[in-house]
């Protein structure tokens, strides 16, 4: 397989370069009859490959590679319109447009588009996905380089939002709330999200602050949409990391979208310092299909099964770290493996109705089943030691003291299957300047866990604790729990023009959960106002966010249930602010927010080698505060580049916690929270050579300040450790065969395809150690190391998209 795809790499890279000549630029504004901008409607340039949308301002930028071409707006409730242009080559033109409401269609797209203007979320660019080098292959990853979002792990989907956890994310694909694996660890292990990339249409991101009709979560929702395609398409993307083939077809009174991918990023992980045999394979199905009955009623259909494999039999491993003036190296031979599986499969059926035109009716119903397993049985024995750092000695690098002598053992067999029904209806309607939502949900969580586990350490021949008459295991558990979880939900909003300047947006959520049998309220606001000027928007929301107990927050170290536990509760408010303007040449998009939360109920918890780990028989109080800055535009033509920073601040007190110290009573206070990482920058920035256009430069940047840490079985007052701060550069180099600015296109190539796209990607190109959590160790005197487990060093990269013709 590997010699197949490096043979089709070379006879791509084998054709001939492309001549281009300056491209004509049409941008503007789209407006409706009333003056007021457009979001989301479609621009094609016809009878090219050329296609955008309006942002929320209604503005669009498009290329054009002939003098003498025609543009096409359009947008589902309005009459479409076609403009003629006769330019010269090279040419700038800014043309505003006009569309008129036509009353003869449906006013879904309509109501829509009225949320989205009051909706606090950020419209993600779709066409920078494929671009961006990402070495974990999954859609979730690009959301690191969006304000308010940190990471420090290149190989995990998962995400923190302003302070928050993992769990606490919302994730919707149509509607629908999906739904991730519970008991596999974050990271290495981590195999395909639900989301497949090449079947994603629209996609919007909010770090808070978001509207009642999205779930009880704390910190932010990612909204995905699979539309319906406007032509019939095949994708096939294959690297040496991962491969997929997808398909898009539009059918008489229905649609199709399919996708096919695996995923095996052997390559990457054998660069850690743990080496062995790595067998990582991961599997995905994904089909959505849609049949419209009528033009009132159609009836959609997704289904995703998932299935991966992380197997490692690990032989030695490396390890050296410290600082300049003292060094320790770690080094452990392994005997045993890990093998961790999971198996998941996803439904859901939406029928939707609307009787009359400004009245939408969606019925969804969803089932998830998860399969997860967990068996690791490792033995390493190591020798821990301090080296010597004399570069001009004859002793470099050789141990100069010994700090530790023993093994340490960890066991494992742990099995959950967890089955999540969901069945709701959704409402919207239009009167006049108000569109009225509301909805009602029922959902039922069943959880089978299985927990097995213990570990013990042997340091100088003495099994710590050290106690001659008895050996200690340490972290033992051995549990079973059966839960059943009910959840009652129902939300009503209204998002209301009080003026062609201003609009208000109203709504509250009601829940009712079985495992803590609270009737929880969560009223919400938002307020955006548009000065006359028509590139700027003020936001204002505020509201209370309730998260009820889940299984993962109720099962403590232990494995045993505190089912007695409450919902956990955030108030929120932010003041945001977005600008666009011209500058450099091009049309800039400058956002920003200002956010603080408080929370009196959160249940701590502590992230132990990737995995949190809840305190759930505790309960904090916190806060965090901070502010997101984003600027983002074409710097180069038709190439989205993007400069974030966001600094936050995120605390908690966990309530009637105290300790002794020489008779005295200390009460510990305000503790930072595992995720206060208190600043945040990324880059995502595009080039392309200016006598070459057809060859781009994608470059990812990341900086995330370091993390509070301890280990993992010490009380949260003593996380006095930190993770060093984040630093990761990834660089992609792309040569597009078919791109409109080449005038010169291989015959073959642009007979039988519609785009035909070769990467060269250098992943962690400064090749920096990057620290993910710690091993901890002890000597025999009970005096505890750090050891790093650092991620992924530098590695290279080749990607193929081809676009097929049909």
């Amino acid at each position: 397989m590997l010699k197949f795809r490096l043979i089709l790499f070379l006879l791509i890279a084998g054709c001939g370069f492309a001549v281009a000549q300056p491209l004509v630029r049409v941008s503007g504004i789209v407006y409706n009859d009333e003056k007021l901008p457009l979001a989301q409607v479609t621009v094609t340039v016809l009878g090219q490959a050329q296609s955008t949308v309006t942002d929320e301002f209604g503005v669009y930028t498009i290329y054009s590679k002939s003098k003498t071409f025609s543009i096409k707006y359009s947008l589902l409730g309005y009459q479409p319109k076609t403009v003629e242009f006769r330019e010269r080559s090279g040419a700038r033109i800014i043309r505003q447009v006009s569309l008129i409401a036509n009353i003869n269609e449906l006013e879904q797209v309509n109501i829509a588009n009225k949320q989205n203007q009051l909706s606090n979320t950020t419209t993600i660019n779709i066409g920078s996905v494929s671009s961006m080098p990402l070495v974990s292959g999954n859609f979730e990853t690009m959301l690191k380089t969006l304000p308010g979002v940190s990471t420090n792990n290149e190989l995990s989907a998962q995400y923190s939002v302003r302070g928050g956890n993992f769990d606490e994310n919302l994730i919707y694909i149509n509607d629908i709330e999906i739904n991730r694996p519970v008991l596999i660890r974050n990271g290495q292990q981590e195999g395909l999200s639900f989301i497949n990339s090449d079947l994603v249409s629209k996609a919007k991101f909010s770090a808070g602050g978001f509207e009642a009709k999205y779930g009880d979560k704390l910190s932010s929702v990612l909204d995905i949409r699979y539309d319906k395609p406007d032509s019939n398409q095949t994708i096939l993307s294959t690297s040496l990391l991962n491969t997929s083939l997808s398909t898009k077809r539009v059918l008489k009174n229905s649609f199709l979208l399919a996708g096919l991918r695996y995923k095996n990023n052997t390559s990457v992980l054998v660069k850690q310092d743990e080496k062995g045999s790595y067998s990582p394979n991961y599997a995905d199905a994904q089909v959505l299909y849609q049949y419209d009955f009528s033009p009132k009623f159609n009836i959609s259909f997704l289904s995703n099964f998932n299935i991966g494999q992380f197997k490692l039999v690990p032989t030695n491993r490396e390890t050296q770290f410290g600082t300049l003036s003292t060094t320790y190296r770690l080094d452990v031979d392994y005997t045993g493996q890990e093998i961790d599986d999971y198996q998941a499969f996803g439904s859901a059926i939406t029928a939707a109705y609307s009787p009359k035109p400004n009245l939408v009716v969606k019925f969804i119903n969803s089932y998830f089943n998860t399969t997860e397993k967990e068996r690791f049985d490792i033995n390493g024995s190591y020798i821990f030691a301090q080296v010597d750092k004399n570069f001009y000695g004859e002793n470099f690098g050789q141990i100069s003291k010994s700090r530790g002598l023993g093994s340490y053992y960890n066991y494992g067999r742990n099995s959950l299957n967890t089955e999540v029904f969901a069945s709701e209806i959704k409402v919207d309607q239009n009167f006049d300047s108000h569109v009225f939502s509301w909805g009602l949900k029922f959902d039922q969580s069943k959880y089978s866990d299985q927990l097995n586990e213990y570990n013990y350490i042997d340091s100088a021949g003495y099994i710590l604790p050290n106690n001659s008459k008895n050996i200690t295991l340490q972290d033992v558990i051995n549990v079973k729990n059966d839960l059943d979880i009910r959840n009652f939900s129902a939300y009503i909003q209204d998002s209301y023009s009080l003026s062609s300047l201003a609009e208000l947006q109203l709504g509250a959520r009601t829940t009712y959960s079985s495992l803590s049998k609270q009737l929880l309220i969560s009223p919400r606001m938002l307020i955006a106002y548009r000065p006359n000027a028509n590139n700027k928007i003020l936001r204002f929301t505020a509201g209370i966010y309730n998260q009820p107990p889940s299984y993962r927050t109720i099962r403590d170290f232990s494995g045993i249930l505190n089912i007695s536990q409450k919902a956990q509760r955030s108030y929120h408010t932010s003041v945001g602010y977005d600008y666009a303007f011209d500058g450099f040449g091009t049309r800039l998009k400058f956002t920003s927010e200002l956010y603080f939360k408080y929370s009196d109920r959160l249940i701590p918890y502590k992230i132990d080698n990737l995995r949190i780990k809840y305190l759930a028989n505790e309960v904090s109080r916190g806060y965090a505060y901070g502010a997101d800055f984003s600027i983002g535009g074409e710097f180069v033509k038709d190439l989205v580049s993007y400069f974030r920073m966001s600094v936050m601040h995120a605390n908690e007190n966990i309530l009637a916690d105290s300790y002794v110290q020489n008779g005295t009573t200390f009460y510990p206070g305000y503790l930072k929270r595992p995720t206060d990482q208190r600043l945040n920058f990324s880059i995502f920035f595009q080039d392309r050579l200016l006598n070459s256009p057809t060859y781009k430069v994608h470059l990812n940047a990341l900086y995330g300040s370091r993390l509070p840490i301890g280990p993992s079985q010490t009380p949260r007052y003593l996380d006095k450790f930190y993770i060093p701060s984040y630093k990761r550069v990834d660089i992609g180099f792309s040569k597009d065969f078919l791109d409109d600015a080449a005038m010169h296109k291989p015959k073959f190539l642009d007979r039988n395809f519609n785009a035909v796209i070769l990467f060269f990607e250098v992943f962690n190109m400064l090749n920096i150690n990057n620290t993910v959590s710690y091993l901890w160790l002890k000597d025999v005197d009970n005096v505890q190391y750090a050891v790093p487990n650092y991620l992924t060093g530098r590695q290279f990269n080749l990607k193929l998209i081809v676009k097929l013709k049909n």
